[in-house]
């Protein structure tokens, strides 16, 4: 795509945009009556419209029907994750029998572990990538201290070459292949939180593999950003959360996925509850554990009925509109945005996320020399919406669900008024 540095352009590409009527299906935050341009749904996605429709539907099924609402309506309460495990597993690339939708996503993390964490005496070490997401760090140590090893000899970091921003594949591998009989599990965030580089998953599962190890990925900014592929990567299992580029609410119900040749497995390891149980027996109540079918079996409490309505009725959008369609408008805004700041030609801004389109999704994320927090409360101030990590880094994620190639040009331009003013 040829771009251009002018309005009428960006003008241009929303008129042709065959998503622009999504943009009017959510909650936009406002400032002075107008929507802040919103450009931080790797943080936390919009509200879809739909989601308190669906909320109150579901409050009033429990007003009128009680315990009932378990059983005794067209969509029961009893079948609402295995409903969900469908919808989800078109998002993530995977068969339905992979993915269950339950609790957050720092537990899922634990609660894979216990299945495809089972150290020994020579193969104990696991290996994360340097800017890890900090939940996924404090998961291998606390890990890897309960099974009774000290993650300083343990925890093995894997980071970019000196004077480089990213992980390159090969230095990955490489490492793999280095540890070799002593690697039990790779761990590594997919896209990664801080750079937002997208991770080869299937050459690092391969790899790994290779050498008798486990392999899982943070997915949570993954998941709604990008055609993940995860039954065709190989991966042995992968956790998400769903309220950053999925829109299901602050804080709301994980995802997790296990690879088939693993469900099977019932000499593999792993927490078990009320709710893993078989569904046609789990009512028997004094029966011994009967696994559920595939993924459902690493349940354990009842699902929170309340917060999985906005799972799904945001769910429902993404299978309308397909992951693949998705990530082409995103390679389109983000492309242009890449453009755009380039096109200012100043010396301070550096993109530290892959310039490749295939390594990367929605997210660039933008160091600008010598800049301060104030900068991005100066943004705030003047109608925008990103995010700041520490130390020095402006997280921009244009979602192409409801962002616009003209808030992409409105925000460069409020930049470069900011950049030229402090």
């Amino acid at each position: 795509m040829n771009f251009q540095s002018t309005y009428a352009f960006a003008k241009h590409c929303d008129d042709q945009d065959s998503l622009k009527e999504y943009r009017s299906k959510f909650n936009f935050p406002q400032k002075d009556s107008k929507p802040f341009i919103y450009f931080c749904g790797n943080s936390l996605g919009l509200q879809p419209k739909v989601v308190g429709e669906a909320v109150n539907d579901e409050l009033a099924k429990w007003s009128s029907l009680g315990i009932e609402g378990y059983f005794d309506d067209a969509n029961p309460w009893v079948d609402y994750n295995d409903d969900l495990s469908g919808i989800m597993a078109k998002v993530v690339g995977a068969k339905s029998k992979e993915v269950v939708v339950m609790n957050t996503l720092t537990v899922n993390l634990h609660f894979l572990m216990v299945s495809f964490f089972t150290p020994t005496a020579d193969r104990f070490k696991i290996l994360i990538e340097s800017d890890a997401f900090p939940s996924d760090r404090y998961v291998v140590e606390s890990q890897l201290k309960f099974h009774g090893y000290d993650p300083k000899d343990a925890m093995v970091i894997v980071g970019p070459r000196e004077g480089e921003d990213c992980l390159r594949l090969e230095d990955i591998n490489s490492r793999i292949k280095e540890l070799g009989d002593q690697l039990a599990l790779v761990l590594i965030g997919n896209p990664n939180y801080y750079t937002g580089q997208v991770h080869d998953m299937k050459s690092i599962a391969k790899t790994a593999h290779d050498h008798g190890a486990k392999v899982g990925f943070d997915c949570a900014h993954g998941a709604g950003n990008i055609p993940l592929d995860l039954h065709d990567a190989n991966v042995d299992f992968a956790v998400w959360c769903t309220y950053k580029y999925l829109n299901s609410g602050p804080g709301s119900i994980a995802g997790s996925f296990i690879h088939e040749r693993h469900l099977q497995n019932h000499e593999l390891p792993k927490f078990t509850g009320w709710w893993g149980h078989h569904r046609d027996t789990r009512f028997g109540m004094r029966d011994e554990f009967e696994p559920a079918p595939g993924a459902l079996s690493w349940q354990v409490s009842c699902p929170p009925i309340l917060a999985l309505t906005g799972v799904k009725a945001s769910l429902q959008i993404f299978e309308e509109v397909g992951i693949e369609t998705l990530r082409s408008k995103s390679l389109k805004l983000t492309g242009y945005l890449e453009y755009l700041l380039m096109e200012i030609n100043d010396d301070r801004i550096r993109i530290i996320t892959p310039k490749k389109p295939s390594s990367r999704g929605c997210q660039l994320s933008i160091k600008v020399a010598n800049a301060t927090k104030k900068l991005f409360d100066n943004l705030i101030a003047n109608g925008v919406i990103v995010d700041w990590r520490e130390p020095d880094v402006i997280r921009v994620a244009p979602a192409p669900l409801y962002n616009t190639f003209d808030e992409v040009f409105r925000f460069v331009e409020i930049l470069k008024a900011q950049l030229y003013c402090s």
